[in-house]
Parts: structure tokens; sequence; C-alpha cells
């Protein structure tokens, strides 16, 4: 028969809480279950969680497969860190002694873990109802500078950069101007050179009837 570790739920409408159980996979999710093993409460916080660990390991022994959520949970509690240093233990890489010291180290760690997250959770919920009975004032944002937002608004808005290209492109003609300037002034004297040439030529041809 497969089996499965699953959670089914309990509790009212949008206020749910869950049984860990042993179950047979073929079961409907809230049907009959084999065995209750532990609890999970996700509306605390930090959420609840009741479990035997001994109960979850005999049947992870006996091949029973946890659904995503219930290995999130028998990972959380230690159980699946259990059956890696049982495993350890048959493998002859420690002994017995040596595995119960490193998991009774390891839930001592996150049980210090656990107690810290209660104790922030207790201490934000003192201060909250302090603000709302008045005792406190409530934090107040900093106030922004607000010259050096205006200059950064002015610094980061599109239009600045195409500001710019327009003058850079108004320097470049102007240079562009100034160098065909020369070529204009270069161009006039072959022009007085050809003046020059035709008033000649004018003299020339005056002259030629007085010979005669």
């Amino acid at each position: 028969m497969p089996v499965k570790i699953r959670l089914t739920r309990q509790g009212r409408k949008k206020r749910p809480y869950y049984h860990i159980v042993i179950a047979d996979a073929r079961a409907p999710r809230d049907g009959k279950f084999i065995e209750r093993i532990g609890m999970y409460n996700p509306m605390t916080k930090p959420a609840t969680i009741e479990i035997d660990r001994a109960k979850a390991f005999e049947w992870l022994e006996k091949g029973a497969q946890p659904t995503n959520t219930a290995r999130a949970i028998l990972r959380f509690t230690g159980v699946m860190y259990m059956k890696h240093l049982q495993r350890g233990v048959t493998k002859g890489a420690h002994t017995q002694e040596q595995a119960d010291a490193k998991l009774e180290s390891w839930l001592a760690e996150k049980q210090t873990k656990i107690d810290a997250g209660k104790a922030e959770t207790a201490q934000e919920l003192i201060d909250f109802r302090k603000i709302v009975d008045g005792e406190v004032k409530a934090p107040v944002a900093p106030k922004r500078d607000e010259q050096a937002e205006a200059a950064f608004r002015e610094e980061s808005s599109p239009e600045a950069p195409a500001e710019k290209v327009e003058e850079a492109l108004v320097e470049v003609e102007a240079a562009a101007e100034v160098e065909e300037a020369p070529a204009e002034v270069e161009e006039a004297p072959a022009e007085v050179e050809e003046a020059v040439v035709e008033v000649e030529a004018a003299a020339e041809v005056e002259e030629a009837p007085a010979e005669n």
C-alpha cells in the first residue's frame, strides 16, 4: 500500500491549520488517515509546528513519501537531518552517539533562532500597541532635500541630452562656416586677375587703329 506523509486541512474559513498525518496515497485529501503525527499552523508568526520526530522518522524508514509541504516541515524540524545521520551510522561514517550529539546540537541551534524570532515579533507587537495607544509617536520619514532632487531631475530628464546635442551641432556648424571663409577669400584674387586681363585686351584693341 503506497503511504504518504501529508497535511489535512482543519479550522474555519480563512483561518486554517493542518494536521500532519500518515495516509493512504489513494485516499482523499481530507479523508481517512492511518496516524496523526503532528500539527502545523501557518496563521501564527512565526508558524507553529508540532511533530513527533520519532514517529515521522519511523514512517520514513518504512518508505512513506512526504508531499512537498510535508518534506519542508520535516526538514525544518530536523527529521530529514535525523534520517541523514542515521544513514551515516548504517554506513559506519560515525557512531550512534556522535549522530545523537550532532542532532541535539542542530536542534538547539534551530530552537535559538526560533526563540529569537518570537522575541522580535513580540517586541514589534508591543511597539505597535504603544503607537496605537498614543504613548509614542510613529517614526517620521526624513525630509528630502528638494534642491538636490531638482538638480537630479534636471540631470536625469530626457530633455537635457537633447539640448546638449543641439548646442554641439550649433558649435560644429559655426566651425564649418569659419573654415569655408578662407576659401572664399582665396577665390577673390582669381576674379581680380581675370578683370586685369580683360582691361589689357581692351587697351590693345584701341591701340590697333592708331597704327593704320
